[in-house]
């Protein structure tokens, strides 16, 4: 099949954003609804993939937690594609000077830890979404940065960017004019790309209970909430997992795709 991962990535993720998109607004039954003497009750017709230990219904949570991950990862990636665009076309055409002011800063974000990162985020702010996704989009901003610096210094010294300088175009218009939209389909992969990795980060920030906060409903957290009872109710551990699984995998395959298409492999 041509593009395989291209059609495979398409359908899971428009599958997995469709579910989150519905249980935002509507699920089988309240998420947060508490029955304890429907705890641990196994998948099957009446909950379709069990309850926990509370007795709330797992896919439930699965639908409405979805929109959380998603959310959080969309505007991490966009935020990081937006900002690290921005410095990553002015360092790549800047000037040398420029280059290794902003180089040397995304050096100094790489060294840091992710999870030091997120907690010394908790420490300034408070623990809930906006500091999950400040201490995300502070860790992906500098892999766009490079992708757009490398595209940059890529094109600025092609004929055509040349010929647009002898005519008297500006560096403005050089850059949003002639050199982004070359390097739109680089960008467009990595940011499907980094959906994969954020959603990922997500999840392992809200396993470690430093994401989305309870009542709202959080795949990470479910996940780390159930590892208690992994041997009598592996259910509960394992739905969660599974659609962190499947939603990394929907977006790297669909990241590759475009990449392959757009490169004609």
């Amino acid at each position: 099949m041509k593009n395989g991962e291209l059609k495979f990535g398409a359908a899971l993720s428009i599958i997995i954003a469709g579910m989150s998109l519905v249980g935002a607004f509507w699920t089988p039954r309240d998420y947060n609804r508490m029955e304890s003497a429907a705890r641990f009750t196994p998948p099957g017709a009446a909950h379709l993939l069990g309850t926990d230990n509370f007795g709330r219904d797992v896919f439930s949570r699965i639908m409405a937690g979805g929109k959380y991950t998603l959310i959080t990862a969309l505007c991490t990636v966009a935020g990081a594609a937006l900002i690290g665009s921005a410095l990553g076309l002015a360092a790549g055409y800047g000037g040398k000077v420029w280059d290794e002011i902003t180089m040397r800063i995304m050096d100094a974000l790489n060294s840091f830890p992710g999870i030091l990162l997120a907690l010394v985020m908790v420490a300034l702010m408070d623990n809930g979404q906006f500091t999950l996704f400040t201490a995300l989009l502070i860790l992906f901003i500098p892999s766009f940065t490079r992708i757009m610096r490398s595209g940059a210094l890529q094109y600025k010294h092609r004929d055509f960017i040349l010929a647009e300088r002898l005519l008297g175009a500006g560096s403005l218009r050089i850059i949003f004019i002639h050199i982004l939209p070359n390097l739109f389909p680089s960008l467009l992969s990595a940011s499907v790309l980094g959906l994969s990795n954020a959603i990922l980060a997500e999840a392992a920030m809200s396993y470690l209970g430093l994401g989305i906060q309870p009542p709202a409903p959080s795949w990470g957290r479910m996940l780390s909430e159930s590892q208690n009872f992994l041997f009598n109710a592996p259910w509960c551990a394992l739905a969660p997992g599974i659609f962190i699984m499947l939603t990394v995998i929907a977006f790297h395959s669909l990241g590759e795709g475009i990449r392959r298409l757009w490169s004609g492999d």
